[in-house]
């Protein structure tokens, strides 16, 4: 019996064999809540519209605010309709049984295990696979120049990244776990996925941020709440931007 707390499996009803039925659309779910669907859907419908990169118009704060924020929304909401059409509670997914409250404050010394396993990637790949730092300066961080740009920057990295890609994470873990091969297969598809994501950033950015989503993927399933990697992977951003601002690197 699990410890008090804790779930003890995923529900019974997914203790069946699955069926090449359930598999395709548990897949089919993957894919559109990937991000990189919804993501392409986003610019190219603001593209349309004149506006944004593919409208010719050179990237801005306002476009990724806009398209970020935009985006969560999207996604948040097609997760939430794919956990209903299953009959899956959003609460039972995100939260488990565990007080909120007392998993958000277990993020706060998450956030600094989350740090450590950023500098000491990204510190061990300097010197074992330079080659790997592909992008001199993050192109994002290219974007904030003044204060009003940094604080447009810790929302999107609080809610896009903080809130929005850890419930993605336990949604696209719950697939895996029930229908797609387990949870193990699970960490090592979304953390490949979230890393190439962030190829932009440079070969060893990506690397790093993979193993970042491996990390908070593992804490989702230890504790059966996002609110724990919430916090940390929020953290963990705002951290990075702070150290931008400051030391402009």
């Amino acid at each position: 019996m699990a410890p008090e707390g804790d779930f003890e499996s995923i529900p019974a009803a997914a203790e069946r064999p699955p069926r090449p039925a359930d598999r395709a659309v548990a897949l089919l779910e993957v894919v559109i809540c990937s991000d990189y669907p919804t993501q392409i859907a986003l610019g190219a419908m603001f593209g349309a519209a004149g506006y944004g990169p593919l409208a010719g118009q050179p990237l801005t704060v306002w476009y990724v605010v806009l398209l970020s924020l935009t985006d969560s929304a999207l996604l948040l909401t097609l997760v939430t309709l794919f956990l209903a059409a299953h009959g899956e509670g959003v609460r039972d997914v995100f939260l488990g049984v565990r007080p909120a409250g007392r998993e958000a404050l277990a993020g706060v010394p998450l956030t600094f295990g989350a740090l450590a396993i950023g500098i000491v990637v990204l510190g061990g790949l300097q010197q074992l696979a330079p080659w790997l730092h592909t992008v001199e300066r993050n192109p994002l961080q290219e974007l904030i120049r003044t204060p009003g740009d940094a604080v447009l920057f810790g929302v999107v990295v609080v809610i896009a990244g903080g809130v929005r890609e850890e419930c993605q994470r336990a949604f696209l873990l719950r697939r895996f776990e029930r229908w797609l091969g387990g949870a193990g297969v699970g960490v090592l598809v979304t953390s490949a996925a979230f890393g190439a994501g962030h190829l932009v950033q440079g070969a060893d950015a990506a690397v790093a941020t993979a193993l970042l989503g491996a990390f908070w993927g593992a804490i989702y399933l230890r504790r059966r709440s996002v609110a724990a990697p919430v916090v940390s992977h929020a953290g963990f951003n705002i951290l990075q931007l702070v150290q931008f601002v400051v030391f402009g690197r």
